[in-house]
């Protein structure tokens, strides 16, 4: 799920003017290069030995150098909304597998895959900087508050454990995933 998400995001950036992500080895569903130490191994690995209540990771973000972009300010937001898009689209291919042939084939972990795509796709668009829905907001915005919004990424990560720690993530992030979920099922 965060190969193909990572993937779509250098690849749309490569089809809108910028070639980072091919020059950089990254233009690939390879998922040995999107794997970053940290987010990928040690806090997933980390978490699951202490028996926290959540699971949390991330994969190294496909770089993008957004003045390399045809037009910075719009194709902002089609960078951004590739990888939360084709994590749905892969939650879609999924439920047509498991409607199609459910009655033929052993589907376990389908389930999952299809929440996981879905999951990942609902909590990236969150409007927090750096997640992709951050990106759409700030194409959307006048070039002076874009600024100033862009400020709050140093401060990101602490703003998603916060939201995670208060429960927030249930209140917003879950009921949108549980409903689309439904609904491709």
């Amino acid at each position: 799920a965060v190969v193909v998400h990572e993937f779509a995001h250098g690849w749309t950036a490569y089809k809108l003017g910028d070639p980072t992500a091919k020059y950089s080895g990254r233009l690939t569903l390879n998922p040995l290069a999107h794997i970053d130490p940290v987010g990928t191994i040690i806090l997933p690995l980390f978490l699951l030995i202490t028996g926290s209540p959540i699971l949390f990771g991330w994969a190294k973000p496909v770089p993008v150098n957004f003045a390399g972009l045809y037009n910075p300010k719009k194709d902002m937001i089609w960078v951004g909304l590739s990888g939360p898009c084709a994590n749905i689209l892969l939650a879609i291919f999924i439920s047509l597998i498991i409607k199609l042939k459910s009655a033929f084939l052993p589907l376990d972990g389908l389930h999952q895959y299809m929440l996981i795509n879905l999951l990942l796709a609902a909590f990236n668009l969150m409007p927090i900087p750096p997640l992709d829905g951050s990106r759409v907001v700030m194409g959307l915005l006048p070039p002076r508050l874009a600024y100033k919004y862009v400020q709050l990424e140093r401060f990101g990560f602490i703003i998603v454990i916060v939201m995670l720690y208060l429960g927030l993530f249930d209140i917003i992030i879950w009921p949108i995933v549980a409903m689309l979920f439904k609904m491709l099922l």
